[in-house]
């Protein structure tokens, strides 16, 4: 990562934490995810490797950098789903002053609709950090448009545990997926959709 990006990845963090201590108002909140999940998300995708990936909750932008910066190695691109104007506003902003702007997609739409609409086998990397109540409706979208041998995540997976009980039911009865939860951040549900067998 260069100066310039981890640079603007500490303001952007700055600048979140202190609207979240200030706003109480949980739409006006970047929500933003912690600087240790964003470096756990690079190394993933850097190590997968993914040349698609498919966020579902930019805020401001803020993980999607962690992941543009990544895959831009592998001369990939990030689709970034927001339907919050002001906060999509945001992120395009930080997309340009970061450089990373040609690597990334930013989708203002709704996050059903999205899924609904892409092509099955899409993505490489999916990672979810939205309106967790929605993910159990969301899955065989996220499974279909994910191709074998891709990945999901889903922060908030410990700090909002509650929120993940049918999901995770959900995934566990799916065939051909695996999945484990990290305690990064605010704890990241991984699920592997396994290849189909030679």
């Amino acid at each position: 990562m260069n100066a310039r990006v981890a640079s603007l990845l500490q303001e952007i963090e700055a600048f979140g934490n202190a609207n979240d201590a200030r706003v109480t108002d949980r739409s006006q909140k970047m929500l933003n995810i912690a600087p240790q999940t964003g470096e756990f998300l690079s190394i993933l995708v850097r190590l997968q490797p993914a040349k698609r990936i498919l966020e579902i909750g930019t805020s401001n932008g803020y993980s999607a950098l962690w992941l543009a910066d990544a895959v831009s190695s592998n001369d990939g691109t990030v689709e970034t789903v927001e339907r919050n104007p002001e906060k999509a506003r945001l992120a395009r902003i930080n997309f340009e002053r970061a450089g990373l702007s040609r690597f990334i997609s930013l989708v203002e739409a709704d996050a059903a609709e999205v899924l609904a609409a892409a092509a099955d086998s899409t993505y490489d990397f999916v990672f979810l950090d939205s309106e967790r109540t929605e993910y159990l409706s969301w899955w065989p979208h996220v499974l279909r448009v994910l191709r074998p041998g891709g990945l999901v995540v889903c922060d908030n997976a410990i700090s909002h545990k509650h929120e993940f009980v049918q999901f995770t039911a959900a995934v566990h009865r799916t065939p051909r997926c695996s999945m484990c939860l990290v305690p990064v951040g605010k704890g990241q549900l991984l699920i592997l959709k396994h290849r189909e067998p030679a």
